[in-house]
């Protein structure tokens, strides 16, 4: 039985390490029952969607090599994470000062962000990619939102290099300068991070997928044609009291006005694709997996890159994945993306 497999990553900053984890174990426990030690995650999903950390992460698992299968493991994409976070989200005494932390100026130079992605996407565009995929970012200019879409790439207009793909949709607001890329006509766009409106791109997965065409489908895909992994950050809602929320400010409200952004989208469309997926029968419901990683010893700021905090990320993640009902999960995902293969 044939469906569209279907991965979509939230975003989340450096927490990005966590559903990296997850998805390493996925594809280890995959190369395990099918036999193949060269078999990857692009192999197994047909349409990939990602936001911010998500996108790079999204980027990573389709970029080919020099023979056209993906140039990354798995683990390979989390490794970037892991070995450059604390140099990418590495700031000096003097930007502190001069950004204000983040208020009057970006908090970070992406300096460091940009040579990592240059050296992990080098000349690649979208349209060298291995399998379909959409890619959240916000264009200010306009004021809309501006989905980078693998399988419209074929036009220049809609054709980007991958690494400024990547600066863009994780161009997160007081973190990181707004991006300026063109397209292959030359055209700029002035963009950010697409978490300021879709944080948990499952929904738009979803939507652009319904409007596809697909091998083995007579018609466009409907949800009972879909099998959905999505998977958070860990990010969870945070309160704030009364007393002291209601004198804040602009400049006070910055901060928990993103966090509220970043949380109320990811709950809100898992809220919406349970009820898509909620009118199907039995079998096809379970096609809806959603899986958010826990934050226990590591502190969930997006920019903590630490060290010490990149050592705590990867163990969280690690216990995630430890547990005997995530484990059992990944283990009837696996064999679904096996079976719907077929």
């Amino acid at each position: 039985m044939k469906k569209v497999r279907i991965l979509s990553l939230d975003g989340g900053g450096i927490r990005g390490i966590l559903p990296g984890i997850v998805l390493s174990r996925i594809e280890k426990k995959l190369q395990n029952k099918t036999e193949n030690p060269d078999l990857r995650l692009s192999d197994m999903f047909d349409f990939i969607a990602g936001t911010s950390t998500g996108g790079i992460l999204a980027l990573a698992y389709l970029t080919p090599n020099n023979d056209n299968r993906p140039k990354l493991t798995a683990q390979e994409a989390v490794n970037i994470y892991l070995n450059r976070g604390d140099e990418i989200f590495d700031v000096s005494s003097w930007q502190k000062i001069k950004s204000g932390y983040g208020i009057t100026d970006e908090k970070y130079n992406a300096s460091e962000l940009e040579e990592a992605l240059e050296d992990t996407f080098g000349s690649l565009k979208l349209s060298d990619l291995l399998k379909p995929c959409i890619i959240s970012s916000y264009d200010i200019r306009n004021g809309k939102p501006h989905f980078f879409k693998q399988h419209k790439s074929k036009n220049e207009i809609y054709n980007f290099k991958l690494k400024d793909v990547a600066r863009s949709t994780s161009a997160a607001p007081t973190y990181f300068e707004t991006a300026r890329v063109k397209n292959d006509v030359g055209t700029p766009y002035p963009l950010i991070d697409g978490g300021v409106f879709v944080n948990n791109p499952s929904l738009v997965a979803y939507s652009e997928v319904r409007s596809m065409t697909f091998k083995d489908f007579d018609n466009f895909p409907t949800a009972k044609d879909m099998m959905i992994v999505s998977i958070g950050t860990g990010s969870k809602s945070k309160g704030y009291e009364y007393k002291k929320a209601k004198d804040w400010g602009a400049v006070a409200w910055i901060k928990p006005v993103i966090e509220i952004m970043m949380s109320g989208n990811s709950q809100t469309v898992h809220y919406h694709l349970k009820q898509i997926f909620g009118t199907l029968d039995e079998h096809d419901q379970a096609d809806y997996h959603r899986l958010e990683p826990d934050v226990i010893t590591a502190d969930s700021e997006m920019d903590n890159a630490s060290i010490e905090n990149l050592q705590k990320l990867n163990e969280d993640g690690l216990t995630f994945i430890s547990k005997k009902e995530i484990d059992k999960e990944l283990d009837i995902i696996v064999d679904k993306l096996i079976k719907y293969q077929n």
